[in-house]
């Protein structure tokens, strides 16, 4: 319930204009706050008819949307900027400043020696992200390039994707990893040694860096870095899908972070079977005991992470035959199973029962038809309305199982900036043209009634939902190249799919996700009005910095 505030304690914000997704009243020229609620929506004349209040100019020539729901992130994002930045696009921090790409593996190698020669320690780990393979041409980027820099210092580079690493020969000495480890992705050289790339969650633990990183992940300073990105790109709130670990200490570290009043954004934090020890049974009933007493209003839980597969780019996602279209020799035929599949059945029937929604990693069609299959056999057995389980990433999804989706009343959580950052290759090197077109397509699920949101996977992609909804807007590559236009939506859907669609999808939309008398007074303040602007420049529109429960958080700040 929302706290007592006297009547007095009003703040009436006139702005250039009000885009509430409130499909009753589309569109004001102010708002009304009473503490950390909308008060109401309308013109200045009706909203000063309320009462004793002062009129804030500041948004006047600004426009507010809701604020923006990012229903996949991971706070592992804040982390990664303790750590040297190898990635091939441009990358800005959460202090604003601009880390440029590498665009080969001499400038890879180049970075890495730099930032060698500034580490006084001999002994110490160098951590390194958002190597992204893909885009290097020429050979593979391996263990024999890393010992070029040092053959004694360990190095690891986590790729873009999240789901491979590619090591020195440092690690995999210190670590012993070997060929017969049985460790699925351990991928060998022509001697049938290990050439330094580890594919997949399994595989990549063996290494220590792998580990230093998920410590880090759990650091304040983590938390705080990707609560000033989300700030930065309009976000009020952000979910850590399947990061974080959901036992007493972890819940703790985010408490005492979120219940700062400084903190700028709102978290949902996933239960995820990979992030703990514990059976599905007490995952499921941790997760309704914090769901129904969250420990403060910026800190929310209710949803639990599945991975099945892994990463299309990576050619370690699952896909229906005719499985990759031209994949780097040596390569398996199709992806890794990260869950076997004849478990997943059982796992999403626990989460099912205890009333929670089940968010499903699925890159691949092959994926997304096990994790569908599992929910309609769950429904069988204990029918259940509005349970809005939802299929993650959805990159291959075909018009079929949208079709089943919507019958099962799934929800859909569409990647649609791999069209910008890893369409060409898609099209190119992973599916072929005909798959790629239809890859992430956000026009079919909402042809065939699948509820839908989009999201940037950060630290995959940069996190910002002005971004995300260019790209599903427009459909173009970093080549400039329109992929699949057909799968193109409107600046309208796309507002929805990035405001009340997300927070429908994460059961918070009674709370967030539109502008309306007795909503959180959540939102995102842009320089610009997304309707107004050529959708080409949809990603250019300035933020100015967010409202989250009536509190003003400037970008760049703090």
């Amino acid at each position: 319930m929302p706290r007592e505030i006297p009547l007095s304690d009003i703040t009436v914000y006139p702005v250039r204009r009000l885009i509430t997704m409130n499909p009753a009243l589309p569109s004001a020229d102010a708002v009304a706050v009473r503490g950390d609620r909308i008060l109401g929506v309308g013109s200045l004349n009706e909203l000063t008819r309320w009462g004793d209040h002062r009129v804030d100019d500041t948004f006047r020539d600004h426009v507010l949307t809701p604020g923006f729901v990012e229903a996949h992130s991971h706070v592992m994002s804040g982390g990664t900027w303790e750590h040297v930045y190898v990635g091939f696009f441009d990358r800005r921090d959460p202090s604003g400043r601009v880390w440029p790409g590498c665009k080969s593996i001499d400038e890879v190698v180049g970075r890495l020696r730099e930032a060698d020669a500034a580490m006084t320690d001999p002994d110490q780990i160098m951590i390194c992200w958002g190597l992204d393979p893909i885009y290097l041409i020429g050979e593979r980027l391996v263990g024999r390039h890393l010992d070029a820099v040092s053959e004694r210092r360990q190095i690891f580079i986590l790729h873009a994707s999240g789901h491979l690493a590619t090591v020195n020969s440092a690690v995999i000495r210190y670590d012993n990893i070997t060929a017969d480890n049985p460790t699925p992705g351990i991928q060998l050289d022509q001697y049938g040694h290990p050439n330094g790339e580890l594919q997949e969650p399994a595989a990549m633990s063996l290494a220590s860096g792998q580990r230093m990183l998920r410590e880090g992940y759990a650091s304040e300073l983590a938390k705080w870095n990707y609560a000033n990105e989300a700030r930065n790109a309009g976000h009020t709130l952000v979910t850590d899908l399947g990061t974080s670990s959901v036992d007493e200490q972890g819940v703790a570290n985010w408490s005492a972070v979120t219940s700062h009043p400084d903190y700028p954004t709102r978290v949902m934090v996933a239960g995820s079977v990979f992030a703990t020890a514990l059976p599905p049974e007490d995952i499921a009933q941790r997760v309704v005991q914090l769901r129904d007493n969250p420990p403060n209003d910026k800190l929310r839980f209710g949803i639990i992470k599945l991975i099945i597969d892994g990463s299309i780019q990576g050619f370690t996602a699952r896909l229906t035959w005719p499985y990759y279209f031209n994949p780097p020799a040596g390569n398996a035929e199709n992806g890794l199973w990260l869950m076997p599949p004849d478990q997943v059945p059982d796992i999403v029937e626990v989460f099912h029962r205890a009333g929670l929604t089940v968010h499903c990693h699925c890159n691949g069609d092959q994926a997304a038809e096990v994790f569908i299959s599992a929910v309609e056999q769950a429904l069988e057995r204990h029918p259940r309305w509005d349970h809005r389980h939802t299929v993650q990433h959805c990159q291959l999804t075909t018009p079929s199982q949208y079709a089943r989706m919507a019958a099962l009343g799934m929800h859909a959580n569409i990647f649609s900036n791999h069209i910008f950052y890893w369409g060409d290759q898609h099209a190119a090197f992973t599916v072929g043209p005909e798959r790629a077109a239809r890859m992430d397509a956000c026009a079919t699920a909402e042809r065939l009634g699948v509820e839908f949101s989009f999201h940037s996977d950060t630290p995959v992609t940069p996190l910002g939902h002005l971004h995300v909804a260019w790209c599903a807007v427009n459909r173009l590559t970093a080549t400039n190249k329109v992929l699949g236009s057909e799968e193109r939506i409107s600046v309208g859907s796309a507002m929805h799919a990035a405001t009340i669609g997300a927070a429908r999808q994460i059961k918070l939309d009674h709370e967030i996700g539109s502008i309306q008398a007795g909503k959180l007074a959540d939102f995102a303040v842009l320089e610009d009005d997304p309707y107004e602007v050529d959708p080409t420049t949809l990603k250019d529109i300035g933020v100015w910095g967010t409202v989250v429960g009536g509190q003003h958080f400037p970008a760049g700040t703090g």
